[in-house]
């Protein structure tokens, strides 16, 4: 995309991008919905493997339009993958790095050649707007590039350590990082390309082989992703894409001997059930997981009130919420927060709910009916313990009557004990509250289980003791583009802190890659 237009898009720039974006989104967009509907068989081994089960994949903006048809995967499934990438592991994880790294960048290439049908599977499968789909793609792209570079600049991972001193011997002694095995990537409906691709990336070039199995929501567009990989050569059996349930199919593969390790992107309870399943092993095996987040942004009475309210607002209605990055606490100082309000107000009715593939709208649906449902149940039981600044509606009329739509809600004078100042909602609602200094605004900001993301507004001197104090994993002071979200790997690694995170490492970061391998040291002793 850069070299066609001259601009790289990134979750801080896609606020104005060329018009030769919105044109090539549309060209794909009338491509995608002439071939609506037709069926997708899993990627087994380099070949579609079908289930006897098929399900489904509908449009949350209009329930009537049929997406695509895909397999209802189980055990079976989910051991022929397995097993497919257990005997493609010997051979992959021999072939010589840069080879591998060459292959994963071509497997990036494909993606930034189909960016465009990508994105726009994505805002009709998940909701996102056309922009934030093709963010979501171009950072696909991105991660799998980076992983690329973080083992170019390890050299392969391999280092000389020091020689003991042994009279009349040479030893030698060198550290190596070496794969696992088969990895098992389970992603997220929000992010399906980039928390699949990303993974997956950095699993294949560490030369680990992959099963990934996607959100049974979206996977039309995980599926585009490992098509990609596939058509960019990678060799049968080393990225498997299978589909289906998480309590059968997901289980399977959890349950299965021969996978080596898994990365998990989803909420906090499953995530914790997954560990402590893969716990029953025969070993102890990785598990990295990203279990969401109750994110805090903090205003200072020093703060730039307009970009406070521009990066509130983007990160708390992106994607309709259902970010674990967020902004779901706003907490402001007396002096300036009902200035603040007005602003938040405003910014938030110019939002436009509706279609997320047309050019004009900023929020598309919720991903569910469940995830509708929960948005009544919370407003309803906000509404009782304070008042609503905006929003707080299930939208059902007009062109909103086959989708999950909602309006985006603020939520002010809800007491601080009440129960959803610390639970995770993950759709388009953030409660705001008035604080009497930082102090105050920092211990409430700190005291949730979930440490991943959290911003701030306000002088330099206060931001930095605001990066010093708060306990997440990305944090942000004075960016009108976003308040708590907008990572990008190589800019802002994306990881989180306690109940938000298990490896105490950021994806897209120095030190991501190194999780998807085990060391290995080697002693080499020869007479002189």
């Amino acid at each position: 995309m850069a070299a066609e237009t001259g601009f790289r898009l990134t979750y801080s720039t896609m606020f104005d991008p060329p018009e030769v974006l919105h044109a090539r989104f549309e060209e794909a967009l009338a491509r995608t919905r002439a071939r609506l509907g037709r069926e997708y068989g899993m990627l087994v081994n380099g070949k579609d493997l079908f289930a006897v089960d098929k399900f489904e994949d509908r449009s949350p903006a209009d329930t009537e339009v049929i997406l695509g048809v895909f397999q209802k995967g189980g055990p079976r499934e989910a051991h022929a993958a397995v097993a497919a990438a257990r005997e493609a592991f010997p051979k992959w994880s021999r072939t010589p790095w840069r080879e591998r790294a060459a292959l994963l960048r071509k497997a990036a290439d494909r993606i930034d050649d189909r960016i465009f049908d990508i994105g726009v599977a994505m805002a009709l499968e998940v909701g996102k707007n056309r922009m934030e789909a093709l963010g979501d793609a171009a950072e696909t792209a991105d991660l799998i590039r980076y992983s690329c570079e973080r083992m170019e600049a390890g050299n392969g991972f391999v280092a000389e350590m020091g020689r003991d001193p042994l009279q009349g011997f040479d030893s030698r002694n060198v550290s190596v990082l070496r794969p696992y095995g088969v990895w098992l990537v389970i992603s997220p409906f929000n992010y399906p390309c980039a928390l699949t691709g990303g993974p997956a990336g950095a699993a294949l070039v560490a030369g680990n082989t992959v099963v990934v199995k996607p959100a049974s929501l979206t996977p039309w567009s995980a599926r585009l992703i490992a098509e990609c990989m596939r058509d960019a050569g990678l060799p049968p059996g080393v990225i498997n894409f299978v589909t289906g349930p998480g309590d059968t199919l997901g289980q399977a593969l959890l349950d299965h001997p021969d996978v080596a390790g898994v990365t998990f992107t989803g909420s906090k309870e499953v995530g914790m059930g997954i560990w402590r399943a893969f716990a029953r092993g025969p070993w102890v095996r990785p598990v990295i997981l990203e279990l969401g987040g109750k994110n805090p942004t903090i205003v200072s009475r020093n703060a730039d009130l307009d970009d406070a309210a521009s990066g509130i607002t983007r990160s708390c209605f992106g994607l309709q919420g259902q970010k674990c990055s967020a902004c779901s606490r706003v907490l402001v100082e007396a002096p300036v927060y009902n200035a603040l309000a007005d602003r938040l107000r405003a910014m938030t009715a110019k939002l436009v709910v509706g279609d997320p593939t047309e050019r004009g709208v900023t929020m598309g649906p919720v991903i569910s009916e469940g995830a509708q449902r929960d948005f009544r149940n919370f407003a309803r039981e906000l509404g009782q313990a304070g008042s609503f600044l905006t929003g707080g509606e299930v939208l059902t009329e007009g062109r909103y009557a086959r989708g999950y739509f909602c309006a985006p809600t603020l939520v002010a004078d809800v007491p601080l004990t009440h129960r959803l100042w610390k639970t995770e909602m993950f759709v388009p609602i953030a409660l705001v509250a008035k604080v009497d200094n930082l102090n105050e605004a920092m211990q409430i900001a700190n005291d949730a289980d979930y440490g991943l993301t959290a911003g701030f507004y306000g002088s330099r001197e206060e931001a930095d003791r605001f990066f010093d104090g708060i306990q997440a994993g990305v944090v942000y002071a004075n960016r009108p583009q976003g308040s708590t979200t907008g990572a990008w790997p190589g800019f802002q690694p994306f990881g989180g802190w306690k109940g938000s995170g298990s490896s105490g490492k950021n994806a897209g970061g120095l030190y991501y890659l190194p999780l998807y391998m085990h060391e290995q040291v080697r002693t080499m002793v020869r007479r002189l």
